[in-house]
């Protein structure tokens, strides 16, 4: 029998049935600590995380469950609400579909359910007040590749048996938020990214980045959260390698292959390849959610656009309390 104290009334728990192919816990990550070799992490998609959190009045950088691909499963313990954001995943209540981009309510015995994703990769789910999980470095973002984060605070993904805990009460009870339509994303085949130019896009011989800036690349299978490989033609005679410099999301690299590499929020610290430029960080929102096969070509932007932009989109989710969600 279950003990309904009032303390373990304050505290929501899932238990994990099903992780699917790969379900972390993630935060906006640990920055600061990139001259210790510490790579920042965090949510792959900050639009679509953002807005999971921002359904629930949640903190910006509140814990929530990063899904890849999706086949994933969840049982409630007691009546809560959550959100759903990201790739099209089917999501199913109880064996209902329910819509995503929007928040729902469970009740105890509750099973949340998503099938493989039909576009985009990642899908967001959130809980009230945020997932319990230890900070390392001022994150619970998991690294597998560093062993930091997540529930264990070991860099271990989510598993099946796990449980999850959060505070059901921090949520306005029974009331249902959905993103305006104009901010619910639909992840397709093809996608163009802004570029600001990097400190050896003058390295590069005007050909190459003509090539670059004309040419439409495809998504590799081989791309992960490290970074996303691109396929096409190779740009001609890029620079060889320089001596390694810090490094961080967004930077184009360019090995000796010609084929740009992309790096995302697991991506290493320190790099040789040069840079031709930094994809804006909004913008690597949709890079994230970018299946194999997919097109991708690239414009021309500028450093204070992109700061502007994220500046913009960094202040609209620390709005939190905000309840006027449209």
């Amino acid at each position: 029998m279950r003990d309904d104290t009032a303390e373990s009334k304050a505290q929501g728990t899932v238990q994990v049935i099903s992780p699917g192919p790969l379900a972390m816990l993630q935060d906006n990550g640990r920055t600061g600590y990139q001259h210790l070799g510490v790579g920042v992490g965090g949510v792959a998609d900050s639009h679509a995380a953002g807005w999971a959190n921002r359904l629930l009045g949640n903190a910006s950088d509140a814990v929530l469950v990063e899904i890849f691909l999706g086949n994933f499963r969840v049982r409630f313990d007691y009546a809560s609400e959550f959100s759903v954001a990201g790739a099209e995943v089917q999501w199913r209540l109880d064996g209902r579909p329910i819509a995503n981009w929007q928040s729902h309510r469970a009740q105890p015995g509750s099973l949340l359910e998503a099938s493989m994703a039909s576009a985009g990769l990642r899908a967001y789910l959130a809980f009230p007040g945020g997932v319990d999980a230890p900070g390392i470095c001022g994150s619970s973002a998991t690294s597998v590749g560093e062993g930091l984060g997540g529930l264990l605070g070991n860099g271990s993904p989510l598993k099946q048996g796990d449980v999850l805990k959060f505070s059901p009460h921090q949520a306005a009870a029974g009331v249902i938020r959905r993103v305006p339509t104009q901010f619910c994303r639909v992840y397709g085949n093809a996608m163009r990214l802004r570029v600001v130019p990097s400190n050896q896009f003058n390295k590069f011989p005007p050909a190459s980045v003509q090539q670059f800036f004309a040419s439409r690349f495809q998504v590799a299978a081989e791309s992960d959260r490290m970074g996303v490989r691109l396929q096409g033609r190779p740009l001609e005679n890029p620079p060889g390698s320089l001596t390694s410099e810090a490094v961080s999301s967004g930077a184009i690299q360019v090995p000796a292959s010609g084929l740009p590499i992309v790096l995302m929020q697991d991506c290493q610290t320190i790099g040789g390849y040069p840079k031709l430029g930094h994809v804006y960080r909004v913008d690597l929102d949709l890079l994230a959610q970018a299946r194999s096969g997919v097109e991708v070509q690239f414009s021309l932007g500028d450093a204070a656009e992109s700061r502007h932009e994220l500046l913009l989109q960094k202040q609209f989710f620390c709005r939190y309390r905000e309840r006027n969600y449209g």
